[in-house]
């Protein structure tokens, strides 16, 4: 009885062992690469256009602001000359109107940040769309499993060390750029 339950406890130890290096053994397999979207997107023809679309918009959006600003400007001071010789309850529907006219000219900036960011994404969102095909092309070229991304859409680098062997092999920056033509 000793021996079957000595046997039965060295077949356990032996499939946890098994059962635990399979996992390893899988992961050393897995492929990974990297890419550095942001460089692509500098190199590409169509990105000028876009920043100049964009820069045109919020010139636009800009001069807007401006217009209203000094229209701002200009009630203030208009007020400030006369509210010596204005009655109070006529003060105090000026000063309600001004308040008004302020709040409406800072909707209008956040109306125009808000716009900024969509046409932002609307500009960018094809541009975004043909480098994720071109990653998806070169990821499955060369059979890799996982691509990450080197950095944040903030700047900041993720991928901290990468040897230069693996950099060479698993860099696929460069092919996507070939790959979309740029």
């Amino acid at each position: 009885m000793k021996k079957v339950t000595l046997f039965s406890f060295i077949i356990l130890i032996a499939l946890t062992t098994l059962l635990a290096a399979a996992p390893k053994a899988e992961a050393q397999d897995m492929k990974i690469g990297f890419v550095e979207p942001r460089a692509i997107l500098e190199r590409m023809p169509e990105m000028r256009a876009v920043q100049q679309r964009l820069q045109n918009f919020a010139e636009r959006k800009q001069n807007e602001l401006v217009t209203k600003e000094r229209e701002l400007q200009t009630e203030i001071e208009l007020y400030q000359q006369k509210v010596g010789v204005i009655s109070e309850s006529a003060r105090q529907q000026e000063e309600e109107r001004l308040t008004n006219m302020e709040t409406e000219f800072r909707q209008l900036q956040s109306r125009a940040q808000q716009e900024m960011q969509e046409q932002r994404a609307r500009l960018m969102s094809p541009l975004l769309e043909q480098i994720q095909e071109s990653i998806n092309n070169v990821a499955s070229r060369k059979g890799l499993d996982y691509v990450l991304n080197t950095t944040t859409s903030a700047g900041d680098v993720i991928i901290l060390y990468v040897s230069p062997r693996v950099q060479e092999e698993f860099d696929i920056t460069d092919e996507v750029m070939e790959d979309l033509g740029i």
